[in-house]
């Protein structure tokens, strides 16, 4: 988004939209979606919104179905309520966001046990040698 008046459209596309999905929207299959982010083209022609859904795969893919059925509907409210002169075309993209931040906590959960194991070993260990290997001068030889 290099204009900066497309990152205040995409902030009105994302509240307009969660409106609409909140108030207007009545499709069965749409879960309960959380919109977090909405993405211009630099033309402004196109506008990519980001979305999670709460719910297991059956919800993800139910609530992708509705929202691809209402596209129409949410696009022309968008460019009533925006009144520019090209509504920007809606695509919905499902946000991995869920899916990433299982896979940070799964590594650090890794990383910990890793670390607890690595402490454990070393409080029972010991030093190969002498405890000071180095020589001294004031030791008679």
């Amino acid at each position: 988004m290099a204009n900066p008046r497309y990152f205040k459209v995409a902030e009105q596309i994302k509240v307009i939209v969660a409106e609409l999905l909140a108030r207007r929207i009545r499709d069965p299959r749409l879960g309960f979606i959380t919109l977090t982010e909405v993405r211009m083209s630099k033309d402004g022609r196109d506008a990519t919104i980001f979305y999670t859904v709460y719910g297991d795969e059956q919800a993800r893919s139910d609530s992708a179905a509705a929202l691809m059925s209402a596209t129409g509907l949410l696009r022309s409210e968008v460019g009533k309520q925006l009144g520019m002169k090209f509504t920007p075309t809606l695509t919905f993209v499902l946000d991995a966001l869920d899916d990433t931040a299982a896979q940070i906590e799964g590594a650090l959960a890794a990383a910990r046990l890793h670390d607890a194991q690595v402490a454990a070993l070393a409080a029972d260990a010991c030093f190969a040698g002498e405890a000071d290997p180095y020589k001294h001068d004031d030791e008679s030889e």
